[in-house]
């Protein structure tokens, strides 16, 4: 069942339940009336039987032909006096031992007040309205329903008329609402399935509006938008990494082809092409490792833990002197504790303390300062030129004066996405003594 299908049937039954409560509400109220109405007249005849009609002692047949006055005073009404034990003491025109029930010989022996009741005798239906007559006695009205049937049954048949033209109608409005309801959704579908065919993420839905439907094509614009980001950053990874891996690998088999052709033959240059090999077969494994640190989005989400932020960065120091044997890293770290993934905070801390190391120079001195959730790292080289700072971030950016040194570009990038993903952020300063300083802050959980 389609989805406009079910907004029409909801609509129409919705609207048929209204019709048909209504019809139905309508029609109490017009037996309520009828009934009303003639209740009504059943209590006038009883109060003219006692104010007019023959004395309560009195027993006689009553009116007939010769015009004696009737018990109701009114030709269409019956009456007849009944006593406690349910017989028929004066009656209009013939005796209805039937209409002597038990709420009749309640009403003459006081037991029971005035009470009105529906009772079909002989196939006549009758509204009886039984009042007390004096000492023992009953006064039993009765007037046929013929016409009160006749009215309610014509009237159940219009308003019946009238709730199925209701239901028709609401179908058809149900329709055409559910028609123009879904005519955004219907052109959001078409753009979808355009957007599937083509693959062009630069599609937009056309927006009015702030209702549901509205903040709907605005959440799947932005989907759109952000989609189209995350392919254009693809694409420029893509390029970016084909461009970068070309040169060590432009440079590996230059060397291997020399290798393979016995070239050089002298045994120390030799040995010199060897460690050159070495050497950018480590800078090709240290950038294939960075792009595969920029791919994690795709990854499944790795444990979150509470990390010692103080040992941590102690052990990755461990590692990066041994890269750095003249320089000098200076450790304040005080003990606190982030919570995070430990292999990712692991490789933006050795990335900041790498990148200070590369940069210093022989016996430099490198700070490191460990607080609250903060990583400051601060060397004393050459610093970043101030039209540099907006760019250090930005991934294969490299500065025009670390054209000749080794790394990749994505050192600091990997640090700054590291720290969004944990909730932080890594800001650059500029010391007054010379050199960098940068500072990583993380979410520090409350000892």
């Amino acid at each position: 069942m389609s989805f406009r299908l079910r907004i029409t049937l909801l609509a129409a039954v919705a609207v048929a339940v209204a019709a048909l409560g209504a019809a139905a509400l309508m029609y109490v109220v017009v037996q309520q009336q009828l009934t009303s109405q003639l209740d009504a007249t059943l209590y006038d005849a009883a109060t003219n039987a006692r104010n007019f009609g023959p004395r309560p002692g009195d027993r006689f047949a009553g009116g007939g032909p010769r015009g004696t006055p009737l018990l109701s005073g009114r030709p269409d009404t019956f009456a007849q006096v009944v006593d406690a034990s349910g017989t028929v003491v004066r009656f209009d025109t013939e005796s209805v031992p039937a209409l002597a029930t038990a709420d009749a010989r309640a009403v003459a022996a006081g037991a029971q007040a005035a009470t009105f009741s529906d009772v079909t005798v002989e196939g006549t239906h009758l509204r009886v309205y039984v009042a007390p007559f004096g000492q023992g006695q009953a006064l039993v009205l009765a007037r046929r329903l013929d016409e009160v049937d006749r009215v309610l049954g014509a009237t159940r048949v219009r308003l019946g008329i009238v709730a199925l033209a209701g239901v028709l109608l609401a179908a058809g409005l149900g329709a055409l609402v559910a028609r123009g309801a879904l005519t955004p959704v219907r052109h959001l579908t078409d753009l979808v399935e355009e957007v599937t065919r083509t693959r062009d993420l630069s599609r937009r839905v056309a927006t009015s509006g702030g209702d549901e439907l509205g903040r709907l094509a605005s959440s799947f614009n932005a989907m759109l938008v952000a989609l189209e980001d995350s392919l254009r950053s693809q694409r420029q990874l893509v390029a970016d990494a084909s461009h970068e891996l070309r040169t060590p690998l432009t440079s590996l088999r230059t060397n291997l082809e020399l290798l393979a052709r016995g070239q050089p033959t002298d045994p120390e240059e030799r040995r010199l092409l060897l460690i050159d090999l070495v050497g950018q077969m480590e800078s090709l494994s240290t950038l294939v490792a960075d792009l595969i640190d920029l791919a994690r989005d795709e990854e499944a989400p790795l444990e979150v833990e509470d990390v010692a932020l103080d040992e941590l960065v102690l052990q990755t120091l461990d590692d990066v002197r041994t890269r750095y044997p003249n320089v000098r890293f200076d450790v304040d770290a005080r003990p606190g504790t982030v919570r995070g993934v430990r292999s990712r905070i692991g490789r933006a801390v050795t990335n900041l303390l790498d990148n200070a190391g590369k940069w210093s120079p022989s016996g430099g001195v490198v700070e490191v300062t460990v607080r609250d959730g903060e990583v400051d790292v601060r060397d004393h080289g050459p610093g970043v030129a101030p039209e540099d700072s907006a760019r250090v971030f930005d991934r294969f950016w490299r500065a025009s004066t670390a054209r000749h040194m080794p790394g990749s570009g994505l050192g600091l990038s990997i640090v700054k996405e590291v720290a969004e993903a944990h909730g932080g952020s890594i800001t650059l300063e500029r010391p007054s003594g010379g050199g960098a300083r940068f500072r990583l802050r993380l979410a520090a959980v409350p000892s």
